[in-house]
């Protein structure tokens, strides 16, 4: 008995240190904090992100520019758009910072494709101003409903609803949706949201001052690198 009992002692021992002493666990295994974790030490390689011809918000002449790959039915990719990228108003207000929108829609996603299609068509009769009021509505109300919902967005925004309707209906945009799918991808974009910031990237829906730090080290000059979500000024 005393050797059982001796043992339980032990286990009860060993547990105690795995749940409660190891660095960086929690009682649910979540990662908290990870000691001795190095930042960045090198800046994030620069890519040049081909950009001709897609939507832009901001100053063409703006000296930083930000190139998201996105899908509308991604909820990080909403996170970002309601949370994150909102703080970088105050620089395309400025005139220092652009932002130009590619599409990434992922194929398990039923409406991304056609939700972007509809951006494009918002575009195609007002320009980058009501494709950035479709991509606002897309992020903030959603995409259940599908095509019948955009159609409903495209009201919303005073656009004319059978030229909407006929540019949805016959995939006008399909291939060039699809062939920022196919770039991304060629240029590393693994999925959503990516962000390029004077070509270096970011992935994911990282805290707003993740994206503020990196526009402001552009602004300034500074090195500066992302792992992580973690941001680093070398």
């Amino acid at each position: 008995m005393w050797k059982y009992s001796t043992f339980v002692l032990l286990g009860i021992v060993i547990l105690g240190v795995v749940f409660f002493v190891l660095p960086g666990k929690s009682t649910t295994g979540n990662v908290i904090q990870q000691p001795g974790q190095q930042l960045p030490s090198e800046p994030t390689a620069k890519i040049t992100v081909e950009t001709d011809g897609d939507p832009v918000k901001g100053s063409a002449d703006a000296e930083v520019t930000l190139v998201e790959f996105t899908d509308y039915e991604c909820p990080f990719c909403q996170r970002a758009a309601q949370q994150s990228i909102p703080i970088l108003d105050k620089y395309v207000k400025s005139g220092d910072l652009k932002i130009i929108t590619k599409d990434y829609p992922l194929p398990f996603h039923a409406e991304a494709q056609k939700a972007a299609e509809s951006a494009h068509c918002a575009r195609d009769q007002g320009g980058d101003a009501k494709y950035y009021e479709m991509h606002d509505l897309l992020f903030n109300d959603g995409v259940v409903g599908g095509v019948e919902t955009f159609k409903g967005y495209a009201q919303q925004i005073g656009l004319d609803s059978a030229k909407f309707s006929s540019c949805l209906s016959s995939g006008k945009f399909a291939d060039e949706v699809k062939a920022d799918l196919e770039y991304g991808s060629q240029i590393g974009v693994q999925g959503t949201p990516a962000f390029f910031i004077n070509g270096r990237m970011i992935s994911g829906a990282c805290p707003a001052q993740t994206f503020d730090s990196a526009v402001s080290a552009e602004l300034n000059g500074d090195d500066w690198a992302v792992t992580n979500c973690q941001f680093a000024k070398l």
